[in-house]
Formats: structure tokens, C-alpha cells, sequence
């Protein structure tokens, strides 16, 4: 066997070990002469085999650019949306998804929850767009728009951006629905 193919067989093998092993679970312990092991099953002798966790994913930070980063730590942004509010509220995750902008969002469903985005926001409309400490009220793009380039937002989203699905409104069984005319979709400007 030549040495350059053994170093490639060599090399593919490891790759592959080195997969497995990190994709499975991974143990440590100490045998009795103080020697710590680690391996993806504990030792019959182990006597306190310690399991270690891995994150099923890197973190989504991570495949963020840092400028986007660095104004989300600086801006965090917030888009607030009722189950009411179908059109309008789909627009403005448009537009935050179309930038990139990493957002939270926050689905008013309860009476709770509306009083208590009243009490915060002054209004009772959505959608509302909080940009650091900033209240968007209403869904106007360009005042969305600018004010996310002030926070130093992308004005596009980077290449191979995933935006993340809108989350379920998540309805307690015993909760009681906001009532429609409480939280209403707000007033809009232009699209762009």
C-alpha cells in the first residue's frame, strides 16, 4: 500500500471516529489511580462516571455577522403581534426577516397580556416594534427601516440567513383569550 493512500484511509477514519464520538454521549471519570478517561460508555468500574452534555446545535449568534451581533446585544428588538393581527403583522416579520434582524416575538393572547402591553407600550394596537428602548408603534417600514439603521442593523439580510419560523401562540388551558377589539391591528403607512 502505497504511504499517501494510507494517509488518506488513515485520515477518513478518524474524521469518522470523530463524528461518532461527537454526536453520541461522551463520559468521564477518574479510575482509582487518579487517571481521568473519557469515553462514550462509562467504565464497570467506574464509580462516579460523570456524563457530559454537547449543544444539539452551534448557537445562532454564532452564524450571525458581528456587526448584527454587536446591535443585537446593544438594540435588542422585539416585534409585538396579536393573534388578531394576520396581514399587518406578517408584513413586519417581512421586513425584519428580509434585513436579517435577529428578533423576539412576542404573541399577545391573554387579557393579562394585553394589559400588561398596555401598561408598557401606552397603546393598544399591534404590531409594535421595540428597537432597544425604542416603541415603534404602528408598522410604518420607514420608520421601522430607519430606525434599525440607527441601531446599526443590516439593511439586507447576509447570505444563507435562516429566519426563524414565528413561534405558536401558546395558550394556557385555563387562560382567557384577549378579546378582538382590545388588541387591533394598528394603523399603516407605505410598505416601503
Amino acid at each position: 500500500m502505497k504511504p499517501r493512500y494510507f494517509l488518506v484511509s488513515l485520515a477518513a477514519m478518524l474524521a469518522a471516529t470523530t463524528a461518532t464520538v461527537l454526536a453520541g454521549e461522551l463520559y468521564r471519570w477518574v479510575d482509582q489511580s487518579g487517571k481521568v478517561h473519557y469515553s462514550d460508555v462509562p467504565a464497570a468500574e467506574a464509580v462516579q462516571p460523570v456524563q457530559k452534555k454537547f449543544a444539539d446545535s452551534p448557537l445562532a449568534d454564532a452564524d450571525l455577522p458581528y456587526e448584527t451581533r454587536r446591535a443585537r446585544e446593544a438594540f435588542p428588538v422585539t416585534l409585538y403581534v396579536a393573534d388578531n393581527c394576520k396581514d399587518l403583522c406578517q408584513r413586519a416579520r417581512n421586513l425584519l426577516n428580509k434585513r436579517g434582524i435577529p428578533f423576539t416575538e412576542k404573541t399577545l393572547v391573554t387579557q393579562e397580556d394585553a394589559a400588561a402591553f398596555r401598561k408598557l407600550s401606552g397603546v393598544d394596537s399591534v404590531p409594535v416594534l421595540v428597537v432597544g428602548s425604542n416603541w415603534l408603534k404602528g408598522f410604518l417600514a420607514e420608520q421601522w427601516n430607519s430606525e434599525l439603521d440607527i441601531a446599526g442593523y443590516p439593511k439586507a439580510a447576509p447570505y444563507g440567513f435562516r429566519p426563524a419560523p414565528p413561534p405558536p401562540a401558546a395558550r394556557k388551558p385555563d387562560a382567557q383569550p384577549a378579546p378582538e377589539p382590545e388588541i387591533r391591528p394598528g394603523d399603516t403607512g407605505p410598505d416601503q
